[in-house]
């Protein structure tokens, strides 16, 4: 029997924080593994952080396009259960499932058959292009597993039900974190791997709770039911298809952008490449925080549009902004504070520490403007509206990222003008955003849900 959804969805200060906390734990537990993954190859050489650098940037191509399918679950789920159509619901669930797991399938194939070929884009030594595309290889191996661990994060979080995928995702970030130690460094009977032994422990581990997390699921054991179907809803898919193309397109722009700028920091040298590895990693910490709340709104905005109350809609987008802007604020200033003491602590090469911080520094003035565009765009994304965020992406990325970033290393400029233009492709996108929200064009968005 398909659980009933909760009565008409409330917008106030406590529904926001009730759905971002989870969110934003998750999000940095996500963040977390990464550090790790760094902080263990980082007693192997700068050339083992830069390989791991890669390795988790082709990763996260994947899973940013599997993201677009993401975001149109979370759309069609919050929106069914706001409209307490929880058979719907869960007929979206198994066909972002479904639909996720093939396009998984099919994007690792490259990976599997030319792991050199991918890595040695980045146009890094021979070395590090080795210790990457082996890095690379066991992360497609398992990318399946983190397709559906993904989708069905979403479609509980879609229903408020954000506790139940927090809890999943620490067991698999020990599991993670535990088994990438034991291989690479060889614990007890276990092979000495290295690089290779971060990524597949890693894998294997987090894909020992995903089995866990979907069988769960398929016994019922949560508020979202499995459908049980063998076959998957034409009808759900034309629409998830309809939703999810853009925001599929917009992260697989931003992150090919994203493998180009990398190409463009490596050009500067392996510390300049490792430096920003780690910056990354270490301001992902404020960053998730505005993810978390761009998830929170997703969803609030999808229930309340689904319950036919639009006035809740912006009022939550407007609470969870403020939230979102105070929050990502103090954090990235706790962040630059002690920047070279967490850059000290990654690695111990004085030319990558430097570095780090400056990144760091630069890239804190651009949280508030992270915190817009997460926020804005997680509610946009909520309502349906997935093609604006596109161009507001497309915009940011290569009149803000690229062109600079390509004219600096052009007139030899110094890396520092690299990380720079990071700014200016926040704030680009931001004030778009700011923008279309403004219009209220994002309120008429209308989806055809099945009774």
């Amino acid at each position: 029997m398909s659980a009933s959804p909760p009565n008409k969805p409330t917008s106030t200060n406590r529904s926001v924080w009730r759905l971002a906390w989870p969110n934003i734990l998750s999000n940095l537990l996500f963040t977390t593994v990464g550090l790790l993954h760094i902080k263990i190859v980082a007693q192997l050489g700068t050339t083992s952080v830069a390989a791991v650098t890669t390795g988790h940037r082709v990763f996260f191509l994947i899973q940013a396009i599997l993201m677009g399918v993401s975001v149109a679950s979370t759309a069609m789920v919050a929106r069914s259960w706001g409209a307490q159509q929880a058979k719907q619901a869960e007929i979206v669930t198994w066909t972002s499932i479904v639909i996720s797991v093939a396009l998984a399938a099919v994007l690792s194939i490259p990976i599997l058959l030319a792991p050199e070929a991918i890595a040695g884009i980045f146009g890094l030594d021979e070395e590090t292009t080795a210790l990457a595309a082996s890095f690379i290889f066991w992360l497609g191996l398992f990318n399946v597993f983190s397709a559906i661990s993904m989708m069905l994060s979403t479609a509980l979080r879609a229903t408020g039900n954000v506790i139940t995928p927090l809890w999943f995702l620490l067991f698999s970030s020990i599991f993670n974190v535990t088994f990438a130690y034991l291989l690479a460094f060889g614990i007890g009977p276990l092979p000495k791997l290295g690089v290779t032994g971060v990524s597949l422990g890693g894998s294997f581990g987090a894909s020992i709770i995903t089995m866990i997390f979907f069988f769960a699921w398929w016994r019922g054991h949560f508020n979202l039911k499995p459908t049980k179907r063998k076959s998957i809803d034409w009808a759900t898919s034309k629409q998830m298809i309809k939703i999810g193309l853009p925001p599929v397109a917009e992260q697989g722009i931003v992150q090919l952008a994203f493998l180009a700028f990398f190409a463009i920091v490596a050009h500067y040298g392996t510390a300049a490449y490792a430096s920003y590895g780690i910056g990354i990693t270490l301001v992902a910490f404020p960053i998730v925080i505005g993810f978390g709340f761009g998830i929170a709104t997703a969803t609030l905005v999808g229930q309340q549009m689904g319950a036919g109350e639009p006035d809740l809609a912006v009022l939550a987008v407007a609470r969870s902004l403020r939230m979102a802007l105070a929050s990502m604020i103090l954090l990235s200033i706790l962040l630059a504070t002690f920047a070279e003491e967490l850059a000290s602590f990654m690695i111990d090469d004085p030319e990558v520490i430097e570095l780090t911080v400056v990144f760091m520094y630069l890239i804190a003035l651009a949280q508030p403007l992270m915190a817009c565009e997460f926020t804005l765009g997680g509610a946009l994304r909520g309502a349906g509206d997935t093609r604006f965020p596109l161009i507001a992406t497309f915009c940011g990325i290569i009149f803000g990222r690229l062109i600079p970033a390509l004219t600096f290393m052009w007139l030899e400029f110094s890396v520092y003008w690299i990380f720079s233009v990071m700014v200016l492709d926040y704030a680009i996108k931001a004030s778009l955003l700011s923008y279309r929200y403004r219009s209220r064009k994002w309120l008429d968005i209308k989806m055809d849900l099945a009774a």
